[in-house]
């Protein structure tokens, strides 16, 4: 997976959990509405960059279309959480939101290597103080 793929994976993360913050505010405060609606257009750019990031990282290294259909199908979803958002739809709104949270978070874990290994074959890992 390249590290550009792996930075948008990173700062979708980030802003799925700045959108739920700001959820949290648009609830208490009267600035939360702004705030939140640019949190979830910061999710839609973020995620219209992954989907391009992507195919730059499948394309020339002729890696695994798989990032590609994750991206598109994760795009499509903060999609319909955009549009769910708008019309007010909190019943399946904040559901969703939680799941794009999660997904983001496991494919965030998933590109960080496994602890106690190192990336390179035939290495040890430095063992870090507890």
């Amino acid at each position: 997976m390249g590290t550009f793929l792996r930075v948008t994976i990173g700062l979708q993360t980030l802003a799925l959990f700045f959108s739920a913050v700001t959820a949290g505010l648009l609830l208490t405060t009267r600035s939360g509405h702004p705030l939140h609606s640019a949190a979830a257009y910061t999710v839609f750019v973020v995620a219209v960059v992954q989907v391009v990031a992507a195919v730059l990282a499948w394309k020339p290294g002729g890696g695994s279309p798989r990032p590609i259909l994750f991206a598109v199908v994760f795009l499509a979803l903060v999609l319909a959480q955009v549009f769910l958002g708008i019309a007010h739809v909190k019943v399946v709104h904040v559901p969703l939101g939680v799941v794009l949270f999660g997904v983001s978070l496991s494919r965030l874990s998933a590109c960080l290597p496994p602890r106690g290994r190192s990336r390179r074959p035939g290495r040890r890992a430095s063992r870090v103080a507890a």
